[in-house]
C-alpha cells in the first residue's frame, strides 16, 4: 500500500478533477484538508449540506453533485452515510474542502454498488465541500 494521496484541482465550490499518483491506495481512512474553512465545526448529529465528487481509486467518477448543480444534505456521524464520511467529516469546519481516501470497510465493502459503477473492494476517493449546517 502507498502513503500517497491523490491531488484534486480547483477551489471550494469548483468541480474537482482527481489525479492518482500511485496505483495503490493508502491503508485505512486518510483525510486531507485541501481548503481550511473558517465556519462552525461539524458535529455528529448535524444535518450538513455538501457538494462532492466520488471516484474509485484509479478508476472513474461514479457520482458528483457539481454536474447536477445542487448540493445534498444528510445527517453526519450517525450512520446515515458510509463510515468514511461519518469519520472523516465530523470535526471539520464549514467552508472546508476535504479529500477522503476511504477503504472498502468504511465504504461499500466487498459487495460494492455495481449499478453505480463501484466495484466490490474498491477504495473510494471523495472531494467534499462543506457548505452549511441545516
Amino acid at each position: 500500500m502507498s502513503n500517497t494521496m491523490p491531488t484534486a484541482t480547483g477551489g471550494f465550490g469548483d468541480k474537482p478533477t482527481i489525479t492518482f499518483p500511485a496505483p495503490q491506495a493508502p491503508e485505512g481512512l486518510t483525510v486531507e484538508v485541501l481548503v481550511e474553512g473558517d465556519g462552525a465545526v461539524v458535529s455528529a448529529g448535524d444535518n450538513i449540506v455538501v457538494h462532492y465528487l466520488g471516484q474509485s481509486w484509479g478508476g472513474e467518477v461514479f457520482d458528483n453533485s457539481y454536474d447536477r448543480g445542487a448540493t445534498i444534505d444528510f445527517p453526519i456521524g450517525v450512520g446515515a452515510v458510509i463510515g468514511g464520511w461519518d469519520q472523516g467529516l465530523v470535526g471539520q469546519r464549514l467552508g472546508s474542502r476535504v479529500l477522503l481516501s476511504i477503504p472498502p470497510e468504511l465504504g461499500y465493502g466487498q459487495r460494492g454498488v455495481p449499478q453505480a459503477g463501484i466495484a466490490g473492494g474498491a477504495t473510494l476517493v471523495f472531494v467534499v465541500d462543506l457548505v452549511a449546517i441545516k
